[in-house]
């Protein structure tokens, strides 16, 4: 199985200019399949539509609330209304300030376990998949990787293995060799 086996094809994207607040609604209404599922970050996309960064949910509460910030000590600060006022200044920002620019990526035909060391190495929940045009054609999830290689797991020529019961009981009860 390869990355393209498994990635969902490209259907948003950002642009480097594109404010925090567009970005933000972006984010907001995609949808990365039929089931409406929800997306956390898109790739950011030149003219050319090259990848030159990726810009995800943290990135956009990082704008909000910079981690320098947590380091004072506040303690008698007053929060109220601080995180509206914040959002509303980081809404003005372009998405080529706050995005990532060091983006793990694959090619469409990696491997899946290519694919999963990157993920697990780099820490990543997502990869965007590069074509042979050098540009993006879709996203794989870590979610998706995970359904695949459990779907292996759990072959379905094996009989399943029954769900536990209230009390601890239901198919375990003699697993070990426990009388």
């Amino acid at each position: 199985m390869k990355a393209k086996d498994l990635m969902i094809p490209l259907q948003e994207y950002l642009k480097p200019e594109t404010t925090l607040k567009e970005a933000a609604n972006i984010l907001r209404t995609a949808k990365r399949d039929e089931e409406k599922t929800g997306v956390k970050g898109l790739p950011v996309l030149d003219m050319n539509g090259k990848m030159v960064g990726f810009l995800s949910i943290g990135d956009i509460l990082k704008a909000v609330f910079p981690s320098y910030m947590s380091l004072m000590n506040l303690g008698d600060f007053t929060w109220d209304g601080m995180v509206e006022d914040m959002a509303r200044k980081a809404g003005s920002k372009k998405v080529s300030e706050m995005m990532t620019t060091h983006v793990v990526t694959v090619p469409e035909d990696a491997p899946l376990m290519e694919c999963v060391d990157h993920m697990v190495k780099n820490n990543v929940k997502r990869l965007p998949v590069i074509g042979k045009g050098g540009k993006v054609v879709g996203i794989l999830y870590e979610r998706d990787v995970f359904f695949a290689i459990t779907k292996a797991m759990l072959n379905e020529n094996n009989p399943p293995i029954p769900p536990l019961e209230k009390g601890g009981k239901g198919g375990f009860e003699n697993a070990g060799g426990a009388k």
